[in-house]
C-alpha cells in the first residue's frame, strides 16, 4: 500500500498546510507549474518527489523535471503531464501516448480547477489536481492524496483552501 500526493500549478508557492495533509504520503505527484526549483527542493526535502515541468517553468526547472512522466506505482500504470485536457478533449500531444498505452491513472494539471473523472472509453481515473499557488484565477487552493493497493486506487481526500492575498516572496513566480 502507497499512499501518493498530488498537487500542480504552486507557481513558486510551498503552502505550509500541505505538510500536514501529506504528512501521510510516501511519495509526492506534482503535475507542473512548480514556479522554480526551490519549490522543488522545499517539496522533494519533505517526501520523494516525481515532477513534471509546466509551461511557467523556467529552465532551471525544465533541466530537471520532464514534460511527462511515465510510471508505475505497485500494479498500477501513470501517467502525467502538466497540459492534458478531459477526457473526451485530451491535448493532442497526449492523446496517441493515452491511447497506444493506456495508464490507469492520468495526471495533468494546468486548469487551475480540481476534477477527478473516470475515463470509461480509456479505462482510467483522470486526475486534474486543482492549484495550489497562490497565483492565477481560481479562488481555492487544492490538492489531493489517494492510496494505491496492489491494482486499486482508493480513499481519494481533497485538501481544498481559501486562496490568500501575500507578499510578493523573492524567487517567487
Amino acid at each position: 500500500m502507497t499512499r501518493i500526493g498530488i498537487l500542480s500549478d504552486t507557481h513558486g508557492w510551498v503552502e505550509p498546510k500541505l505538510f500536514d495533509f501529506f504528512a501521510s504520503c510516501d511519495m509526492l505527484f506534482h503535475a507542473g507549474d512548480l514556479g522554480n526549483i526551490a519549490t522543488a527542493d522545499a517539496l522533494s526535502a519533505f517526501k520523494p518527489l516525481v515532477a513534471v515541468h509546466g509551461n511557467i517553468d523556467g529552465q532551471d526547472v525544465r533541466a530537471v523535471y520532464p514534460e511527462t512522466q511515465r510510471m508505475a506505482c505497485e500494479k498500477v500504470g501513470i501517467l502525467m503531464t502538466h497540459i492534458g485536457g478531459y477526457p473526451g478533449r485530451y491535448d493532442r500531444k497526449i492523446y496517441p501516448m493515452l491511447r497506444s498505452n493506456p495508464p490507469k491513472m492520468f495526471i495533468a494539471g494546468h486548469s487551475h480547477i480540481l476534477k477527478v473523472m473516470f475515463d470509461r472509453s480509456l479505462n482510467l481515473l483522470h486526475i486534474n489536481p486543482g492549484a495550489m499557488g497562490n497565483h492565477g484565477l481560481h479562488h481555492v487552493k487544492t490538492a489531493v492524496r489517494l492510496v494505491i493497493d496492489n491494482d486499486r486506487m482508493k480513499d481519494l481526500e481533497i485538501l481544498e483552501l481559501p486562496r490568500n492575498t501575500r507578499q510578493t516572496v523573492p524567487g517567487d513566480c
